[in-house]
């Protein structure tokens, strides 16, 4: 029986193990974005960003795998899988934002995205504190706080990327300017979506583990 118990709570750490790796993934393809931006155009590549998209894809794989593999968890089968599929869409938004700006790097400034990769590397953080939280005894209050905070960003960066087409338009674009321009705003907000799609079901689990 001993052994029995030691086995189930090593996959319970296991499973937690694997969803704050892949938050952390999330939030280093983040901070990769900075990286990608302050090399030389002419050195630029994607590489770092496919690595850490492809080690998060392993990481969501092996979720599902053990899953698949035990008769106990320590939160509810879907919630632990859709925490997980959805950590994963992170970096892989991110690098398809990355795909099309080297793309289209002669035809745009690279200042033009800074601010909303800052609010996507504060809200990629503030996942990982999120995901971080499962594994001890959830704290209703303080997730409720920090999902806030993830809807303050979304909001944010929302009322940004307004901004931002403003001066898109007003500026005198030419119109394949404004069309890939416009392209990786959407793609810059659709990742702070997502990390926004996470903090709801952590809130959701949060409710549901009172």
């Amino acid at each position: 029986m001993l052994s029995l118990q030691r086995l189930l709570l090593s996959n319970n750490d296991k499973f937690f193990d694997l969803l704050e790796a892949s938050a952390a993934e999330a939030s280093l393809c983040a901070h990769e974005l900075t990286d990608l931006l302050d090399a030389p155009p002419e050195q630029r590549t994607p590489d770092g960003l496919i690595a850490i998209r492809r080690r998060n894809k392993l990481v969501h794989e092996e979720t599902v795998a053990l899953l698949c593999a035990s008769f106990v968890t320590p939160l509810e089968r879907e919630d632990i899988e859709a925490v997980s599929r959805r950590l994963y869409r992170i970096p892989k938004m991110i690098e398809k934002f990355s795909e099309r700006l080297l793309l289209a790097q002669t035809h745009i400034s690279d200042e033009t995205f800074q601010r909303q990769i800052e609010l996507l590397k504060q809200a990629t953080g503030t996942v990982q504190r999120m995901v971080a939280q499962l594994r001890h005894r959830i704290d209703l209050e303080r997730i409720g706080a920090e999902n806030s905070q993830l809807q303050q960003y979304e909001r944010a960066a929302d009322k940004l990327m307004l901004e931002l087409l403003a001066d898109l338009y007003r500026d005198g674009n030419t119109a394949l300017q404004m069309i890939i321009t416009r392209d990786l705003f959407e793609l810059l907000e659709r990742a702070i979506d997502r990390c926004r799609d996470v903090g709801n079901v952590i809130l959701q689990i949060a409710l549901k583990n009172q």
